[in-house]
């Protein structure tokens, strides 16, 4: 009886790990905003994004692990946080910039095409 007890817990953890796992599919930016996001490289250690967001485009909620962005060509943005809060903000071209993770989307509002390298940073 306490094995199957042992069981049951296990292969209800294994179903809530395997559904946390989807959870983090639909937010993957390659995954929700896959007209705007390519994939440059990926391996163990990072994972190498590029985004072209043109003017008036608006991104799906996606998240993101630490990352380091490089900005190939600026421009002005709005991101929204998934708590709500709103900011404006400006890229400039040969920019660096660290951001912790996040969840979020963004919109280009500027009249430029942004350009950005993303390097997600994996454990």
């Amino acid at each position: 009886m306490k094995r199957i007890c042992i069981v049951t817990l296990m292969l209800l953890a294994c179903g809530l790990l395997r559904s946390d796992v989807g959870l983090t599919r639909s937010q993957d930016p390659l995954v929700v905003n896959s007209s705007t996001i390519a994939l440059k490289l990926e391996n163990a250690r990072v994972r190498v994004l590029e985004a072209t967001i043109k003017p008036g485009d608006k991104e799906k909620t996606h998240s993101h692990p630490a990352y380091v962005i490089y900005v190939i060509q600026g421009g002005k943005f709005r991101n929204h946080a998934a708590d709500g809060t709103i900011s404006d903000g400006e890229f400039r071209t040969g920019d660096v910039i660290y951001r912790d993770p996040v969840t979020h989307w963004a919109e280009n509002i500027g009249d430029t095409t942004i350009r950005l390298e993303l390097v997600e940073l994996k454990n």
